[in-house]
Formats: structure tokens, C-alpha cells, sequence
């Protein structure tokens, strides 16, 4: 990309018209004209399927856009997929749409059908139009554009952070649950979550990074700071096994492509000591007064983009992050006593129907904890007005769900009276206060004599 680089340089574009005095043309070796081709289609179909790319610039409008807006693409494309995964690798390539999951078997096969296509349609672009010597203009737009969309992403991945829901603080059930029963990704994440400054910081520097690349004159340093976020991110992902493996390496390479134009300037500053010429993005239009109109628009454009991620961040955290509404029983709670037809159930290990806690932390869902140290999550409706707790104890199968009609004498213990199982079942709980956990107190210390490792 430095060929692209010089070529809108030293063609004179830019200015009003070349004048006699203009450097003659540029001509980039012809493996720059196929990859910048390759390069241009690749880009544009992998930005265009991986909806997100799409939606961070409409998620303004966000409130009247339907459910699956970010996954509309790839539903369009998933039978291509399909027949693709099955004829050429093989495998069932359906894809998930509740997944949540960036790597896919689905969306690693239409990473393999955009190279495809990209390769096609770049052989058939050099064949047509094989004695032009460079894409100067192009190339402008091509690096505007990707500069972006790769801005886009750093705002939406920055503002998640920044406003604290994409790694939320450990949950009841996870204070619970034995370390060893963790998922990497699940280490990474509590990790995060347990220090929620850290998790702002991280996402200030993306939001940072995104900003700065919103505007010409900031873009260099804005693909900079990308590169060193995207990098981190690209590393967690790759060794905590987090599926967004994918679009993290995306995002990395996008970010070096927008700083390869500067490949020589880094060059003579960093390693030969010599004076480097000022970094510029490429110009969009040959008049002064068309560029000048281009850099408002993109201002105007970036606003929009803050003003649609400001959106994102704010819903996602009244939706499921920390100012999501509770449920009106909410807490951790241990079972004290625990009766079935009115005779005490003793707190044996091997016992298999009575509860050890009860976990209660969002609507719609609770966690029961059986004797053997178990998690099980369920099903479960609150009802307030009536005082009742129904909760499905074996989803998928013909038990009836247990109700039970609760009491809650004060803020510290609760009771459970119903029928579980068809048996008359009396539950007596107390609240655990999560601050008694290790990992929720006692975060700082500027003085350690000794290690808090616990």
C-alpha cells in the first residue's frame, strides 16, 4: 500500500488541475494492482456479510429495526453456505443464529466463499482493465471508506466497555460455582468484569482509537492506537479461546492497512533517524473545495457514528448490564431448612432433591444449587401481585413446574411454601451478602506486607 501511497502524492492529485510541471504518472508493479483489487472486493463483501460492519451506522435507529438487522446478511447467504460446507469441506456448515458466536462453522466457510469471489473477481477486473497503471483515486476512497468502517468497530467494541456491560461483574451463580468449572473465555471475562476501572480503561482506548480515526488529520494516530488495541484483543481471543477470533483479525489487518501508506515515513522516524515528511490521507477529489466539503462530511459522519454507538452503550446497559431492572427477590440464598410433607430433609451430599441455595438475578431465570455443589439454571416466574415463585425444575420434560407462594418476613430471609415435585415442600432461606466473597471486598491496598493472594 505505500506504492498507493506515492502514486497519490507524486501523481499531483489534489490540486486544482497538473500543471506542465506535473510528475508523470505512477505505475504500481503489477502484484500491487491484483492484491489492491483482490484487496478492494475482499474488503467490501466481508464488511457487507458480517453485518455488524452495516449496523453500527444505522444502530441509531436501532428502536425500529427488526431483531436480527446485524445477522440479515448472512440469513440471506446461510443455503449458499450450507451447500458449500457439505459439497467442498464436508461438514455441516448451518448457521446459528441464537450463537453469539463469530467463528462459526458457518462464517469460517463464507470467509472461504468471500476469498472465492474476491479471487474471481479480481482475475476477471485485471484481464478488463489491464493497462491502467494505478488506482490513485481508488485507492482514496478505498482507505476512507475502510478507515470507517474499521472506526465504527472500535466505537461499538469501545462503548460496551466504556459503559461497563460487555463484561459485567461476576454474577451470584458465578461466586458459587468452582473455579475449575470455568471456561477460558469465561476466566477472561470475570477477569474483566471483577475490575470494572480496568474494563473502562480498555474500552477508553477503543473509544479513543475510533475517534481519532473519524477525522483526517487524527487518523494516522487513531490506526496506531487501533493497531495496539486490536492486537490485545486479537492475542485474549486467540488464548482464551474467544470466538470472535475472526473479526478481531479482521480489524487487526484493517487497522495495518490504513497505517501501510505510512510504511516510510515510520521509517526515517523510528529507524534511520531521519526527518519524515508529514503524515496525510490520500485527497478524495482533485479541488481544494471538494476536499474541503469531504472532510465536513466526514465529520458529520463520525457524529452520527458516536451518536448511534451512544445509543448501543446506553441500551445495552439497561437492557442486560448493571442498570437492568432486578427482580423483586433478588439475591444469593441459602437454604437453612428445607421440609418435604412436613418432616426436615437433612443437608446430605448425596441427596439428589434438596436444595442447597437458590440463586435469584434475573427476570425470568433463576439458579438452584442441589447438595452435590451442582448449577442448575431454570426457568422461573416471578409474580409479585400474587406472591408466588414458579419455577421449572426439569425443563424439557413432563414434571410440572413447582409454585410456591412466598413470604419474605424481612430483607434477610425468605420462604418458600408450595409443592415440588408433588410433594408439600416448605423451603427457609437467608440471604448471603455477595461482599462477603473475597473477589468483592477489599479490591486496593496501598500498602501489602504480605500478598492478598488468597
Amino acid at each position: 500500500m505505500s506504492a498507493v501511497d506515492t502514486a497519490v502524492v507524486e501523481s499531483g492529485e489534489g490540486s486544482a488541475a497538473p500543471g506542465p510541471e506535473a510528475a508523470p504518472p505512477v505505475r504500481w508493479p503489477w502484484v500491487a494492482r491484483a492484491g489492491f483489487r483482490f484487496g478492494v472486493v475482499y474488503t467490501v463483501l466481508f464488511s457487507v456479510l458480517i453485518g455488524q460492519f452495516v449496523f453500527v451506522f444505522i444502530a441509531a435507529l436501532n428502536e425500529w429495526l427488526p431483531d436480527n438487522a446485524p445477522i440479515w446478511p448472512l440469513l440471506q447467504i446461510a443455503p449458499v453456505l450450507e451447500w458449500v460446507g457439505r459439497t467442498v469441506f464436508g461438514v455441516e456448515a448451518v448457521f446459528q443464529q441464537n450463537s453469539g458466536s463469530g467463528d462459526q462453522t458457518a462464517i469460517w466457510v463464507m470467509v472461504f466463499c468471500t476469498a472465492v469471489v474476491a479471487a474471481t473477481v479480481a482475475l476477471v477486473w485485471s484481464v478488463l482493465d489491464r493497462r491502467r497503471p494505478a488506482y490513485p483515486r481508488l485507492a482514496a476512497w478505498f482507505l476512507t471508506g475502510l478507515r470507517f468502517c474499521l472506526a465504527g468497530q472500535m466505537l461499538f467494541y469501545g462503548i460496551a466497555k466504556a459503559i461497563p456491560s460487555q463484561m459485567p461483574p461476576p454474577s451470584l451463580s458465578t461466586l458459587i460455582e468452582p473455579y475449575g468449572q470455568l471456561t477460558p473465555m469465561s476466566v477472561l471475562w470475570l477477569q474483566v468484569g471483577s475490575s470494572p476501572v480496568y474494563e473502562i480503561l480498555l474500552g477508553v482506548a477503543e473509544l479513543t482509537g475510533g475517534l481519532l480515526l473519524l477525522l483526517p488529520r487524527t487518523a494516522t494516530l487513531g490506526a496506531m492506537l487501533s493497531v495496539v488495541s486490536m492486537a490485545q484483543v486479537f492475542v485474549l481471543n486467540m488464548t482464551f479461546d474467544v470466538p470472535v477470533k475472526l473479526v478481531s483479525f479482521h480489524l487487526l489487518v484493517f487497522a495495518l492497512i490504513l497505517l501501510a501508506p505510512q510504511t516510510r515515513r515510520f521509517a526515517d522516524f523510528f529507524l534511520l533517524a531521519r526527518r519524515a515528511d508529514p503524515a496525510v490521507q490520500p485527497p478524495l477529489f482533485t479541488t481544494a473545495r471538494a476536499n474541503r466539503y469531504a472532510i465536513w462530511a466526514q465529520a458529520a459522519i463520525g457524529a452520527w457514528l458516536v451518536a448511534g454507538t451512544a445509543v448501543i452503550g446506553w441500551t445495552s446497559w439497561h437492557e442486560f448490564g448493571g442498570g437492568a431492572p432486578k427482580p423483586e427477590l433478588y439475591g444469593l440464598w441459602e437454604v437453612t431448612e428445607f421440609r418435604v410433607d412436613g418432616q426436615p430433609v437433612p443437608p446430605l451430599l448425596t441427596d439428589e432433591t434438596r436444595w442447597q441455595r437458590l440463586v435469584l438475578e434475573y427476570n425470568g431465570a433463576a439458579t438452584i444449587q442441589g447438595m452435590d455443589g451442582r448449577l442448575v439454571d431454570v426457568p422461573a416466574q416471578l409474580d409479585p401481585a400474587a406472591q408466588t415463585l414458579t419455577v421449572t425444575t426439569a425443563p424439557g420434560t413432563e414434571t410440572p413446574p413447582a409454585t410456591f407462594t412466598y413470604t419474605r418476613p424481612d430483607s434477610e430471609n425468605l420462604y418458600l411454601e408450595g409443592e415440588l415435585d408433588g410433594r408439600p415442600t416448605r423451603i427457609e432461606l437467608s440471604s448471603v451478602d455477595p461482599g462477603t466473597f473475597p473477589l468483592n471486598h477489599d479490591r486496593f491496598h496501598w500498602v501489602q506486607d504480605f500478598p492478598n493472594a488468597g
